[in-house]
């Protein structure tokens, strides 16, 4: 045998790799979501990192990268334990989360079965998964990671995949409807008009390259948002928190100033809630969007 085969080995010890869970791991995980993605089987996109629920902070707030569904995901670098449990569910709630998943080094079989119950006995909406993290060494390698799932929800994906169906409709039913909405009114004098999307947003061209119009549709939440999307440029988005004051005085509008933690992006956003599903509503919700995108695309054009 002409290869020489080196020996596998496991690192015990996660902190080693990571010393601090907050400082150290949470930073990483955020960055290397891919990972995590292919062990739980859906894609996984950040949205922020330390995200708030009341007095406590999720570690990591982010959304199934195609229905823009929200995932709570919880570290620790030991194995589990009650408190973290409860956090789990305090921030599923808080954050309206269709998917859990708790990143531990090792899952105890009294919390094993507690996932498992809570997958039994809860909405076929949400899932909740337990995942345990491997560190693996060949020889002195560098260190290699993999996430193992203990444990997860039967059919999840495929009943998910159904709803997503439905929703990709409903996110495209709006569009078409919106876009039909605003023909011929001055709005298209500053923005053109976009081809309907299977998706919850659509993005808006202003004439500037670091930034675009965003608006979401978050039924989850019953939440229509509009907002300026700064994409890499956090200079930019810090220098127009300085002019707050005029901004908000100058559009008539209180904004959402979103710096994303932990992200590659930035947003200043004003939401609307609403109801999807009344469609005879639909007209005043695409009224507060053009009057919304208006107004975002004037005051911040002033200052980009």
């Amino acid at each position: 045998m002409k290869t020489a085969l080196g020996k596998l080995k496991e690192i015990e010890s996660l902190r080693d790799v990571w010393p601090n869970e907050a400082q150290d791991f949470t930073p990483w995980l955020s960055k290397n979501l891919a990972l995590l993605s292919a062990a739980v089987g859906f894609d996984i996109t950040l949205e922020e990192t330390e995200s708030a629920v009341g007095d406590y902070r999720a570690d990591i707030l982010a959304a199934e990268s195609e229905s823009g569904r929200k995932i709570i995901i919880e570290n620790q670098l030991a194995g589990t334990d009650h408190d973290h449990l409860g956090k789990l569910i305090t921030y599923a709630s808080g954050k309206s989360a269709e998917a859990v998943i708790w990143v531990v080094k090792h899952a105890n079989e009294k919390h094993i079965a507690a996932i498992e119950w809570l997958n039994n006995h809860t909405d076929e909406e949400i899932g909740f998964f337990l995942c345990e993290i491997k560190l693996y060494q060949i020889d002195d390698s560098k260190p290699a990671v993999k996430f193992e799932v203990i444990e997860k929800p039967n059919n999840w994906a495929k009943a998910m995949r159904s709803v997503d169906n439905e929703r990709k409709q409903q996110y495209y039913d709006f569009w078409d409807a919106f876009q039909e909405y605003v023909k011929g009114k001055p709005f298209t004098k500053e923005f053109h008009c976009r081809k309907p999307a299977f998706r919850n947003f659509m993005n808006f061209t202003i004439g500037c390259s670091a930034c675009d119009v965003v608006v979401t549709q978050v039924p989850s939440q019953n939440k229509l948002r509009a907002a300026l999307y700064i994409g890499d440029n956090m200079d930019l988005f810090f220098s127009l928190l300085e002019k707050k004051e005029a901004i908000e005085q100058e559009s008539g509008l209180t904004f959402d100033w979103n710096e994303m933690p932990g992200n590659i992006a930035s947003q200043i956003a004003v939401v609307k809630e609403v109801n999807f599903g009344d469609r005879e509503q639909w007209n005043a919700q695409f009224e507060w969007l053009m009057d919304v995108m208006v107004k975002i695309k004037k005051v911040f054009k002033k200052y980009i």
